[in-house]
């Protein structure tokens, strides 16, 4: 008998493609069930409770595995998501979280690969929950809460506070229309008389000194966690907990005065 995913597995992947923030869209869903001759149950229904009611049904009458295992490739296709590159990591970490215990996992490429079954919640899983937790009680951005996720603590949290300064360097790129990198990126959105982007109205001397601190306060961030040449050592640089939490909650201050930003 062909393999058959168990009740709770088929509903941790239905509620991992159908995540309300970082899952498929309803137009999506109901595509990829088009596609693939899956009979949709029901397109008002919670994304989730769809995908679930979809997957039963089709298990339930082919007795095997392989449209839902189709269903999660053509869902997880990298090129579905080049205008959105954000949205891919995140949504293939919360499916292969749900196929961990089905001994699968969707690779880089969007290919399903076995890999060894787990039986409890993984180590890294709880270090990303308790950052987020903490994190969330500091009231810290949204657009920085996202990098609490396990594969970017696994090792320690410095990749999740990269990943976060990445994402200031991406906002000030979108706010301001420059399409540099780094200080030069600063520079040019920040600086000057009449920048592209400013935090206050520049009229008086204590407001032009705000902005110059501003500048060189990300200037400063991106020179701690983004200089190229210093990656290589930097893999090896442990950074606790209580680091991480001071360091995103800096990330989330800079957020929130780019999104006041005019």
């Amino acid at each position: 008998m062909e393999k058959t995913f168990s009740q709770s597995e088929l509903e941790a992947i239905a509620a991992a493609l159908g995540d309300t923030s970082e899952g498929l869209t309803g137009s999506e869903i109901g595509h990829v069930l088009a596609t693939l001759k899956i009979a949709d149950p029901d397109p008002t229904m919670t994304k989730w409770k769809r995908l679930h009611n979809a997957f039963v049904a089709r298990q339930n009458h082919s007795q095997n595995r392989p449209a839902i295992l189709e269903f999660i490739r053509q869902a997880m296709k990298p090129e579905r998501y080049v205008k959105q590159q954000e949205r891919f990591e995140p949504m293939r970490a919360n499916v292969n979280r749900a196929l961990a215990f089905s001994g699968l996992a969707v690779i880089a490429t969007g290919e399903i690969s076995s890999v060894t079954r787990a039986e409890t919640l993984t180590e890294a899983q709880h270090r990303a929950d308790e950052l987020r937790a903490d994190l969330t009680r500091r009231g810290v951005h949204p657009d920085v809460l996202r990098f609490c996720r396990a594969e970017l603590v696994a090792d320690n949290y410095f990749h999740a506070v990269l990943e976060a300064t990445k994402s200031i360097a991406d906002k000030l790129r979108t706010k301001s229309g420059v399409t540099e990198d780094g200080a030069k990126l600063v520079d040019i959105s920040l600086c000057g008389s009449a920048p592209r982007l400013a935090i206050n109205d520049l009229t008086t001397e204590s407001q032009r000194s705000e902005q110059s601190g501003f500048a060189n306060l990300i200037k400063g961030v991106f020179g701690m966690f983004r200089n190229p040449t210093a990656h290589k050592a930097r893999i090896l640089w442990a950074i606790t907990k209580d680091d991480a939490e001071d360091l995103l909650s800096l990330a989330s201050l800079i957020h929130r005065r780019l999104d006041a930003a005019h």
